[in-house]
């Protein structure tokens, strides 16, 4: 039997997922989870509101106006650990 994914890869995998089915990426951008998601140009402010949406339907949290930053918004990474942090 394989072993349960940890709380973190769950959360990168879904993040992933909708990424990759909600917004274009280039042929040429590897989508790792240090991708920075704004450099690259998968997201934009429209698409951060998107992805804002995303996390609290899918994840049960509310995502405060303070806490829209990059640290916590541009990366598979810092979504992840921003949701690890936030559920506890």
């Amino acid at each position: 039997m394989a072993p349960i994914p940890a709380t973190h890869d769950i959360y990168s995998q879904q993040i992933r997922d909708f990424l990759v089915s909600n917004f274009y990426i280039s042929k040429g951008v590897v989508l790792d989870d240090d991708t920075s998601l704004l450099d690259e140009g998968i997201i934009d402010s429209t698409g951060v509101l998107e992805v804002v949406s995303f996390l609290e339907e899918t994840f049960g949290i509310k995502v405060d106006d303070t806490e829209l930053l990059p640290e916590n918004l541009n990366s598979i990474r810092g979504m992840t650990h921003y949701l690890s942090r936030k559920k506890g």
